[in-house]
């Protein structure tokens, strides 16, 4: 499931004029469309973690957080329960960027 996720990003990239960031964006908000509209969760459970780790399931995790927080918070919970849901992930990937620098030299182009 994860290959076909990044199938669907390649062909993106190789067909369209879409910017990466743009494809991001995107594979992020559909995440939490197709969470919102009940496709993403029956997708979870049968591919694991070829759902929920790419782009797709950032925007997945960030949909269950809010609906999670807005059942314990009410309202606020629109406001919190997406960073609180998403926070392990982004914490990760800083930390991962952060010692990846630190043994990395980058090159000019």
């Amino acid at each position: 499931m994860g290959g076909a996720i990044c199938l669907a990003g390649q062909i993106l990239i190789d067909l369209t004029k879409l910017t990466p960031g743009r494809i991001l964006v995107a594979f992020v908000v559909a995440g939490v469309i197709l969470t919102a509209v009940g496709i993403y969760e029956p997708l979870v459970r049968w591919a694991g973690a070829g759902a929920t780790v790419p782009l797709t399931g950032f925007g997945y995790a960030m949909a269950k957080g809010v609906e999670k927080a807005i059942a314990e918070q009410g309202i606020r919970g629109i406001l919190t329960g997406g960073l609180t849901a998403a926070s392990g992930g982004v914490t990760a990937a800083i930390l991962c960027g952060i010692v990846t620098s630190l043994f990395a030299k980058p090159k000019e182009k």
